[in-house]
């Protein structure tokens, strides 16, 4: 079991609106059911994600998160686009164009930060550790009053 965090470039708060949000969440059940992605918990922040996952025998953790990335920094770029409500849409595309600029992995746009930041938990005190993380981030954001909100 791994922690994992990955983060939008520059920190922009992307999933303040429910529909960049529903892509991440159709992805991870994309990954649960065809990739092997095993999650035991996860939490959406505005500008970054935190899960606790394995894989299932036989995939590579490390291949799953690499394709759900691409694949959801490629659908939420395009909802970006699309949506005639978004009203930070020149100044979200510019960033991720800036960013992709910089990196020569990237055709055109970064959406996700380079890294994951992935720390193995080796036992159940880290897991306990980083579910209370997990469950307290949106509680000290100011988002929902209790964990269990």
């Amino acid at each position: 079991m791994y922690f994992i965090t990955f983060s939008v470039i520059r920190w922009i708060d992307v999933f303040t609106r429910n529909v960049y949000r529903e892509i991440l969440l159709d992805s991870f059940k994309y990954c649960q059911k065809k990739k092997g992605l095993i999650i035991y918990a996860y939490v959406i922040m505005t500008n970054h994600v935190h899960m606790i996952v394995s894989a299932k025998d036989g995939y590579f953790l490390e291949n799953i998160m690499r394709d759900m990335k691409k694949f959801t920094s490629m659908e939420i770029i395009k909802a970006i686009r699309e949506n005639p409500a978004e009203s930070r849409e020149k100044w979200m595309l510019q960033a991720f164009e800036e960013e992709g600029k910089r990196n020569s992995n990237n055709i055109r746009y970064q959406f996700w930060q380079q890294d994951n930041h992935p720390i193995e938990l080796t036992d159940n005190k880290m897991i306990d550790q980083k579910l209370d993380y997990i469950h307290n981030n949106p509680v000290e954001q100011g988002f929902v009053m209790r964990q269990e909100d």
